[in-house]
């Protein structure tokens, strides 16, 4: 079956791919369309913005992270349901881990055979602008460059200028542009975009952003280019089930603006493997949900909510007893930050978190760390068995401080050939680390924090038993 899909990429970071893929969304399906957004590498702010525009929910698809027939196996699942399916890329189109291929958009376009409209920033460009354009399309001749957008156009004159030189050099069909308009930049800070569970993605903005890509980008020739899609390669389905699973346990996942970096696909997966999902708020609720046979804390921005996550205690120390009664508890990033004894804020102010783990963690003036890791399991874990191993990946602007010299670490990590380092602190069935984990990189690790709960599950049960 032929599944219609375009790659919106980019020349370079910051060119406009979010804002045009976002329009483009907003328009499709202002015309009836279902569309389905996916985007390219480890971005957890982007889909949020992706997933209120088409009203569905956004996956990642990382060809560094996962192998090809996983790739395809999560597109297809949610494509066979859409009209069309819009897959944003990340950084240029070329650009992947180091100076290799793998994780580029351009290595996706290729393992998906799907067509690429490619933005390019034509601000202070003229006929230059054709240059690039031909650099793009022979840099790869494998990679389908079906069109170009253009954005930051000054005027109508500047839009026919260049789409004029890019036309002629290169062949390739330019399909509108977006104007230079403050209006519609989407706000940044230090870990991207802000996040749509702070920034309401406004009516105003969605209106003005969906009328400009009426206006001025050829929505009818991007549909059909995305129709011209090949029929996806032969895959073989290893993550999700065929058939459904009843829910057979109760695992509680923090969801509010402190908590909120989550792969779609990951709390998909633990749902096919037997969870009953209960979204709980660190911020506003005074105790986790009843009943629950283990926690889920996903990166994010505690740091900026420190004052509110401190003042919560009745729900901290729910949290801590919780974990010395053994109650499985997984923790990425963020996470981690809110499990640990003490957050010292950019400011230099301590709060006081849940201290299941006698140590700080203190945010830098500057990025601790950037990037793709593999991990290898020094021992048994909640997730993982000792010689596990997965790809991850790492964001964070805070570092360990005060850390225990007899604390027990999860992974031995691996960045490059030259750094080498562990990660994951553990504490009774409690595993807190930097790394954010992509469950389909490795399903064993998903499956395993699934065991784990129903051991406890198990265990919570007799003993009530042989209580009465």
């Amino acid at each position: 079956m032929n599944y219609p899909r375009v790659i919106i990429a980019a020349t370079q970071s910051g060119s406009g791919k979010t804002t045009i893929a976002l329009g483009l969304m907003l328009a499709l399906r202002k015309s009836g369309l279902n569309v389905q957004p996916f985007k390219a590498g480890p971005d957890y702010i982007d889909p949020t913005y992706h997933s209120l525009a088409s009203a569905h929910a956004c996956r990642n698809l990382d060809s560094w992270l996962l192998k090809p027939d996983v790739i395809l196996e999560l597109f297809e699942k949610e494509a066979r349901k859409a009209d069309i399916s819009i897959i944003e890329g990340v950084m240029g189109l070329y650009d992947g881990i180091r100076d290799k291929e793998q994780g580029s958009t351009a290595h996706l376009a290729k393992i998906l055979k799907c067509p690429v409209i490619l933005i390019l920033n034509a601000a202070s460009l003229s006929r230059s602008a054709a240059a690039i354009a031909l650099g793009y399309k022979e840099f790869d001749t494998k990679v389908d460059i079906a069109g170009i957008i253009l954005n930051n156009i000054g005027s109508q004159n500047h839009y026919l200028y260049v789409k004029t030189a890019i036309e002629k050099k290169t062949k390739i069909p330019v399909l509108g542009f977006l104007p230079k308009d403050q209006d519609i930049r989407v706000p940044e800070r230090h870990l991207g975009l802000i996040p749509t569970e702070e920034k309401k993605f406004k009516k105003h903005f969605r209106e003005k952003l969906a009328a400009l890509v009426e206006k001025n980008i050829d929505v009818g020739s991007i549909l059909k280019l995305s129709r011209r899609a090949n029929p996806l390669p032969y895959f073989k389905k290893s993550i999700f089930s065929a058939k459904s699973i009843k829910p057979c346990l109760s695992l509680a996942v923090a969801r509010d603006k402190a908590f909120n970096f989550y792969y779609q696909d990951n709390l998909d997966i633990l749902k096919d493997l037997g969870a009953r999902l209960i979204e709980f708020s660190p911020l506003k609720d005074r105790a986790l949900p009843k009943n629950i046979d283990g926690i889920y804390i996903g990166g994010g921005f505690p740091e900026l909510f420190a004052l509110e996550l401190s003042r919560n205690l009745s729900l901290k120390q729910e949290i801590f007893q919780q974990a010395h009664s053994g109650l499985p508890i997984y923790a990425e990033c963020g996470g981690l930050m809110y499990l640990v004894k003490k957050l010292v804020d950019f400011k230099g102010k301590a709060f006081s978190m849940v201290g299941i783990f006698d140590n700080s963690v203190v945010m830098a003036k500057k990025l601790q760390a950037l990037g793709y890791i593999e991990i290898e399991a020094i021992g048994d874990t909640i997730v993982s068995r000792r010689g596990s191993k997965i790809k991850a990946h790492t964001f964070h602007w805070s570092y360990l401080n005060n850390v225990p010299k007899d604390i027990h670490f999860a992974y031995k990590v691996t960045k490059s050939k030259v750094k080498m380092y562990t990660d994951g602190l553990i504490k009774e069935n409690v595993l807190a680390s930097y790394a954010h984990l992509h469950f389909a990189s490795n399903i064993n690790f998903a499956k395993n924090f699934i065991k784990s709960c129903l051991s406890y599950k198990e265990n919570n049960y007799r003993s009530m038993v042989d209580g009465q």
